[in-house]
């Protein structure tokens, strides 16, 4: 691409995981502009999944917590940031998103070139110079932000579209502190959407089969869950949800055996990281979702006509079958391959199937 930008602003305002992402956007954008500044617009609490990223110079927050203030002062701050963003005068605006903040900030920005996601309003559809289109079939999360690069003629090539995630040595002895030198395998029993989440005993069978030490991961929102988890568990269990930060757990996951998790963004951690990792998904599609870039990584679904539905569970109760039937012994069995580095095929097992993620990210 013949020409040249100074000023760079990417806006992913998504959850952790969404954010993460993300991260090859910003590593393509500084091997096609190495002089440019690239700035980050994402909500605060996300900054973790982007910090220490070697291409971002800075950032732009929303913070949602603007939500519980008082009219008159959530609108000053919206404006204040708008102002922040009008006056890093940049000449390239990337929107991941299809949501109206976004295509509001890229407006405020002045920027000359705005590319973003198709948003199907024609409202919002004007302010960009460039409108990306969605594909309309399963495509990774990961590829699905780099079409943004790619409507602009940037192509990375398959061994450009590495995660990144930045552990501090301060994040490494503290995660020391807490699990000590005895191995172990982390965890990850809950998400932010709790029909994506087996239920607790079957997460506690789980852990009992692995025979090895377990230390269980969480948000602070997610401790009651996980500690249900832990009241059923008959293996040797440290519970450390709610006790550390993002880098934190990004640091455990390093130190461990490998990872057992549901669709979360533990799982994208891993997958940056190069952890092994084995993902339960149910309702959510693992080609969407999925390890990525991860030869040992592996996916573990059922067989089961409806999914990937996307639904708050079964008829919209909450609790997903095609979660809570998984077997325990399949999902071990799972981990125990991919801990060994060998690399998943399809199991043997009845209606359970183990997917190589690698395998799955070359048929993009």
């Amino acid at each position: 691409m013949e020409k040249q930008y100074k000023r760079i602003l990417v806006i992913k305002l998504r959850h952790l995981g969404d954010v993460l992402l993300s991260t090859p956007v910003f590593s393509n954008l500084q091997n096609a502009f190495p002089d440019a500044l690239i700035d980050a617009y994402i909500w605060k609490e996300a900054e973790p999944m982007l910090a220490g990223h070697p291409a971002i110079s800075g950032f732009h927050f929303h913070d949602r917590k603007w939500k519980s203030l008082p009219l008159f002062l959530r609108y000053r701050k919206e404006w204040q940031l708008l102002g922040q963003i009008r006056k890093e005068k940049y000449d390239l605006v990337l929107n991941l998103t299809e949501g109206d903040r976004g295509a509001i900030a890229a407006f405020f920005s002045g920027a000359k070139v705005k590319v973003g996601v198709d948003p199907g309003k024609k409202t919002t559809r004007a302010i960009f110079t460039h409108l990306v289109k969605p594909c309309p079939t399963p495509r990774h999360t990961v590829e699905r932000d780099l079409d943004a690069l790619r409507k602009m003629g940037i192509f990375p090539r398959p061994n450009e579209r590495n995660l990144f995630f930045y552990i501090s040595q301060e994040a490494k002895e503290k995660a020391h502190e807490l699990v000590g030198d005895s191995p172990y395998v982390v965890v990850h029993a809950a998400a932010r959407w709790k029909f994506k989440c087996l239920p607790p005993k079957l997460m506690a069978e789980i852990c009992n089969r692995l025979g090895k030490r377990v230390v269980l991961t969480g948000a602070h929102s997610e401790r009651d869950f996980v500690q249900q988890v832990a009241d059923h568990a008959s293996s040797e269990i440290l519970n450390l949800a709610g006790k550390t930060n993002l880098k934190e757990m990004g640091a455990l996951l390093v130190k461990s055996k490998g990872l057992i998790t549901v669709d979360s963004v533990a799982l994208h951690m891993a997958s940056a990281l190069k952890v092994p990792v084995v993902a339960l998904f149910g309702p959510t599609s693992e080609l969407n979702w999925g390890p990525w870039m991860h030869p040992c990584g592996a996916v573990v679904v059922q067989d089961y006509s409806c999914r990937p539905c996307r639904l708050d569970g079964c008829g919209g109760s909450k609790m997903s079958d095609c979660l809570w039937t998984i077997s325990p012994e399949e999902v071990a069995y799972a981990f125990e391959r991919v801990a060994s580095g060998v690399t998943a095929e399809e199991t043997s097992a009845s209606s359970l199937f183990v997917l190589n993620s690698f395998e799955m990210n070359r048929t993009e």
